[in-house]
């Protein structure tokens, strides 16, 4: 992508007004976008996107700059300009180490490069699924199918000798059914991404992922709102997930912990959740839709356990924040693109599997609400308070489940809902999506098994 010789020159005039660390970021990346709305082809955009970030450190101080410009002047203007953004002038004499290329093992095997697939090819799948969407119920009014995929390659390169490129290759379909009596309207969506190529796509199960989306929408037209108080919560698995990703994972990311911004800094070895509870981060599973080869710095994917049976074990540590902390980097610095810093994120995060059954969950439930699927909500990093609102709920009643409910939020603190979890079922699953935060947008997986949380306050319409 960029030869040695200049990438060395780059790395050494960031330098030049003494900070100790430099590093160069190269992006290439390949993008494929499709939208089939009312059975119709609405968009389909392809582009392709270059560009280099040069990140200088002197100490505590970060500085990060990026261009399009790939010629050497470019790039040593670029280099120079965040060099001059480094405190204090005193320049000292800087040594680059040799870049050594390292070898990245690929973990996650692709067959098609989505490239090489032609649109007509993408399109037969997003016309099959619209056709199941909308041939599930006559109250489907509407099937919105979103087909996206992308070809990234990445070389980094640093002033301590690393020297790495790699391939990420994501592939990933939309499914949303609109469901209607005439005067309500419900959704239904289900996302399912991977690590891999377009094989991903067209072996999917659609029949059972478009028909779930259908299925949600209808299901939620013709429910009852969903009542108010403390309950237990039966909360499902694959993206049941994402409460703790929002409310604990967050929390256990350097960016927090190094700036005492978190529930959890201070506590390895504390004790901060229920026996049941071992939760991990883990970048190596294959072809999950959250995994990595190498991390945004060149560092190697690994299996972090952050909590184990209860137990604070550690971090998600980034390169800059390893530095406040006087950690090492766990693998975790990632970011959306050249345009954006890296800094300490989540992979594949999850709760690692128990011994109950779904079956024996519910059963031991006289009286509660179960989360089949989750939506969106909001958290407050520093203190762990959420909302999030369940997108399929139920009553639990007599240890069965009863009759659907919409309109349900659960309010709670992580902190405390991981401390109250009493049950973990053995079925764990993971769920695709998108997680934001200041090195932008990138692919997570939010996963567990079924779990039981003895208490939450649900928000809702019925007393």
């Amino acid at each position: 992508m960029l030869n040695k010789s200049l990438i060395e020159d780059v790395l050494a005039a960031a330098l030049t007004t003494g900070g100790d660390f430099s590093e160069v970021f190269v992006e290439d990346r390949f993008n494929n976008s499709m939208i089939l709305q009312g059975g119709r082809l609405e968009k389909s955009v392809s582009g392709r996107d270059f560009g280099v970030g040069i990140r200088v450190f002197k100490g505590l101080q970060s500085v990060y700059a990026y261009t399009n410009d790939f010629s050497r002047d470019g790039l040593l203007k670029a280099a120079k300009t965040a060099a001059q953004a480094i405190q204090g002038t005193n320049a000292q004499e800087t040594v680059v180490l040799p870049l050594e290329k390292e070898i990245v093992h690929n973990l996650h095997p692709t067959e098609l490069m989505p490239n090489s697939v032609e649109k007509t090819r993408k399109l037969q799948v997003l016309r099959k699924a619209n056709e199941i969407i909308t041939n599930y119920d006559p109250a489907i009014a509407q099937a919105i199918i979103r087909l996206v995929d992308e070809e990234q390659n990445v070389l980094i390169a640093n002033s301590e000798g690393k020297f790495v490129e790699d391939k990420r290759v994501h592939s990933r379909l939309a499914l949303q059914a609109v469901a209607s009596n005439g005067s309500d309207m419900q959704t239904g969506f289900y996302g399912p991404g991977a690590l891999q190529g377009f094989e991903f796509i067209e072996n999917l199960d659609l029949n059972h992922y478009a028909k779930e989306a259908a299925r949600i929408a209808v299901t939620m037209l013709n429910a009852d709102f969903a009542p108010s108080g403390k309950f237990p919560v039966v909360i499902d698995n694959e993206f049941g997930g994402v409460i703790f990703h929002e409310a604990c994972g967050h929390g256990l990311e350097a960016a927090a912990v190094a700036k005492n911004n978190s529930v959890f800094a201070n506590k390895v070895g504390q004790k901060v959740a229920s026996d049941l509870v071992t939760y991990i981060d883990d970048g190596t599973i294959q072809n999950e839709w959250g995994s990595i080869n190498i991390d945004d710095e060149g560092e190697k994917a690994r299996k972090n356990v952050l909590i184990e049976n209860g137990i604070l074990k550690g971090y998600m540590i980034d390169k800059f924040n390893g530095r406040r902390m006087g950690e090492e980097s766990t693998g975790s610095g990632r970011r959306e693109s050249y345009r954006f810093a890296p800094t300490s994120r989540m992979t594949n995060t999850y709760i690692a599997p128990g011994k109950s059954s779904p079956e024996e969950i519910i059963a031991n439930t006289e009286h509660g609400i179960y989360a089949k699927y989750m939506g969106g909500g909001s958290v407050n990093p520093a203190t762990g308070d959420y909302n999030f609102a369940i997108n399929e709920a139920y009553l639990v009643k007599n240890g069965k489940i009863d009759k659907p409910l919409r309109g349900a939020t659960l309010i709670g603190n992580g902190a405390k809902t991981i401390q109250l979890i009493d049950m973990v079922g053995n079925n764990l699953g993971h769920g695709a999506g998108m997680c934001g935060a200041s090195s932008g947008s990138i692919p997570v997986n939010v996963g567990q098994p079924m779990i039981r949380v003895s208490e939450i306050t649900v928000g809702g319409r019925e007393a």
